[in-house]
């Protein structure tokens, strides 16, 4: 492979795979937070925030690590606001201890907190504007990534502005359009492992002790170790695919339920990293597999996952972990040695059974959605291999991979953008909103 492209494409995991703590939506809102409050270097009087719908629908329900149960927007933003530190992106909020969250309570309590949901057609949209007492202001905004900032003001006055980063990084943009299934496959095969040996074993230390911990506590609806427990008393069998699933599950439970543990999150979303990584990573472990074949195998995943994420956009009704499914399907017959036809069969199998799962923000249910999705992904590997896979014209599928992603794209951000709207409006008829 031309080493410019080899190049670019190292260049997207780096970007696409990085460490966060907690939810990334909650998160993210305290790192705006966080910054606003560097910008404004004083003590704050009152804070406006005005979030995307879909911003709404991932911050409502998920608890904010090191908050001591607390969930929300208003949570995410104070904690970034009294104590967070914007220098560690998504690890915003990694230091705060109760002492931080005793001041947090009483800020929340006794300060002028507005929050308002943006009429906008952006879907990972943020803008936090803070007030002090001794008149001066701040304000920060981010749009379509987490921490892309794309317009800072202080006391009214302009002090950042980029045009170039307002641009939509859902859509195949800048070194994304680099991508294919393909030629994801063929890079696994060949790249040299120092290139990539560090970041998927950072990979797998991170989010392998945060599934430990899903299946030692008691996290959410705990189906990680509840399958695990129901495998141990003969219900479930002892198998690859239940321990797997299993496994994946287990860590999105402690992160949906406000673990501290950080995790390597793969598109923005560490549901989507955990989902790429845990199923693999445990396949391999029961099957003995090398490391250094699991390593290209993690490649392949997090890689398709971008690729599969890009087409369907950062946010959406379309439920994030059913690209990491389809991608583990396709690394589960990379990991097998089957050829590039089984894998890209094995992913377009996963989108044709699982596609129609929504997402309805984040919160204990996802992790029952990664447990769904492992279980399609293993049985759609297992078919393609057979040599039973879908066909061209069967519903939203395609005669090829591409084909069927560019369908997959205009499902979720077309099809679906109603959907995401009405799933909206019933989350807040739902919290007497």
């Amino acid at each position: 492979m031309d080493k410019d492209i080899e190049r670019k494409i190292l260049n997207i995991l780096d970007e696409e795979v990085v460490p966060a703590e907690g939810c990334t939506e909650p998160i993210a809102l305290a790192y705006v937070a966080a910054k606003a409050k560097e910008i404004l270097d004083d003590e704050v009087k009152k804070v406006i925030i005005k979030v995307s719908g879909n911003m709404i629908k991932n911050v409502k329900s998920v608890v904010v690590p090191n908050s001591g149960g607390m969930v929300g927007i208003e949570t995410s933003v104070v904690m970034g606001i009294v104590a967070g530190d914007a220098k560690k992106d998504l690890m915003v909020i990694s230091n705060i201890n109760e002492k931080d969250m005793v001041k947090v309570r009483e800020f929340i309590k006794n300060k002028n907190i507005e929050v308002i949901h943006e009429d906008t057609d952006i879907k990972l949209y943020a803008n936090i504007t803070l007030e002090s007492i001794s008149g001066k202001s701040a304000s920060v905004e981010i749009k379509h990534m987490h921490t892309n900032i794309t317009h800072i003001e202080k006391n009214h006055k302009i002090i950042l502005d980029r045009p170039c980063n307002d641009i939509d990084f859902n859509s195949p943009s800048k070194d994304r359009e680099l991508l294919s299934i393909e030629v994801i496959y063929n890079l696994a095969k060949v790249i040299d492992l120092d290139k990539i040996e560090a970041l998927f074993t950072k990979v797998i230390a991170l989010n392998s002790q945060i599934a430990r911990e899903g299946l030692m506590g008691n996290y959410g609806v705990n189906i990680g170790k509840i399958i695990s427990d129901n495998i141990d008393n003969g219900f479930y069998g002892d198998d690859a695919r239940n321990r797997a699933a299993s496994f994946a599950s287990a860590g999105s439970d402690a992160r949906m339920s406000g673990c501290a543990l950080p995790v390597m999150t793969t598109s923005g979303s560490g549901n989507q990293g955990m989902t790429s990584s845990l199923a693999l990573i445990e396949y391999a472990r029961i099957n003995k597999i090398a490391g250094e074949e699991l390593i290209r195998a993690l490649f392949f995943s997090h890689l398709a996952t971008i690729h599969i994420k890009t087409n369907v956009g950062r946010l959406s009704a379309y439920c994030g972990v059913i690209c990491s499914s389809a991608a583990v399907a396709g690394a589960l017959a990379f990991l097998n040695k089957e050829s590039y036809k089984v894998v890209a069969h094995s992913i377009i199998n996963t989108l044709g059974d699982v596609s129609g799962i929504i997402c309805d923000g984040a919160k204990s249910s996802c992790a029952m959605k990664v447990s769904t999705t492992i279980y399609a992904a293993f049985d759609s590997f297992l078919l393609a291999r057979e040599g039973k896979f879908l066909h061209g014209g069967d519903g939203i599928i395609a005669e090829d991979i591409e084909k069927t992603l560019k369908n997959i794209g205009k499902l979720s951000q077309d099809g679906m953008s109603i959907t995401d709207k009405v799933i909206i409006e019933i989350m807040n008829d739902n919290s007497g909103s």
